[in-house]
């Protein structure tokens, strides 16, 4: 059972913590995705929205089993680029984003994102969709939603390899850390688009 205090931080004990794995690149964005699928939850039981989580498509070759309860995948493939994370209905609008988050204090790096993910989210925006990316930064624990149209357009501007955060805190809406949905997008996706 996860628990979180006031601010909505989660709880973790000094014990659990060190026993934790490290968090490479296979555990980044998990907490993030946690989140955010907690919130989902919370807007379809209030019938706020429907969003869900798409599933990544995936071709198991080899599964090894031991004992038939303990089943393990050992060899699979993507079996194409995705597109993104989320997408669902909100107010009879499609809403399509893509969840990241990063270590880095003051930037964003622009290799989080794939190019096949922007340019979705760009047909999306085409097909009159809200189309936008949610943005944490992990060491301040600042959330931040951002149309897409918006990022793509700062990126092509940018010479660097990252957006700085201040050019993001400009130009989306801050989120606050919340308990009960843990992150409430939706009040930004109102002042995004509508």
């Amino acid at each position: 059972m996860r628990f979180r205090y006031p601010n909505g931080k989660l709880y973790t004990s000094k014990k659990t913590t060190s026993s934790l794995p490290s968090a490479g690149n296979g555990n980044r964005g998990m907490r993030l995705e946690d989140d955010i699928n907690e919130s989902i939850a919370f807007y379809r039981r209030e019938k706020l929205a429907v969003i869900h989580k798409k599933p990544t498509p995936v071709q198991i070759v080899n599964v090894d089993y031991p004992a038939r309860s303990r089943a393990k995948i050992t060899e699979a493939y993507f079996r194409q680029a995705s597109t993104t994370d989320y997408n669902g209905v909100y107010r009879g609008f499609h809403l399509d984003f893509e969840a990241k988050e990063t270590r880095q204090k003051q930037s964003f790096p622009f290799k989080n994102f794939h190019d096949h993910q922007l340019q979705h989210l760009a047909d999306v925006n085409e097909q009159r969709g809200c189309a936008f990316l949610i943005l944490r930064f992990t060491e301040s624990d600042e959330i931040f939603v951002m149309k897409a149209s918006v990022f793509v357009q700062l990126k092509e501007k940018s010479t660097r390899k990252s957006l700085q955060k201040q050019v993001i805190a400009e130009n989306s809406i801050a989120v606050p850390n919340g308990i009960i949905p843990p992150i409430n997008f939706l009040p930004a996706v109102d002042r995004l688009f509508f």
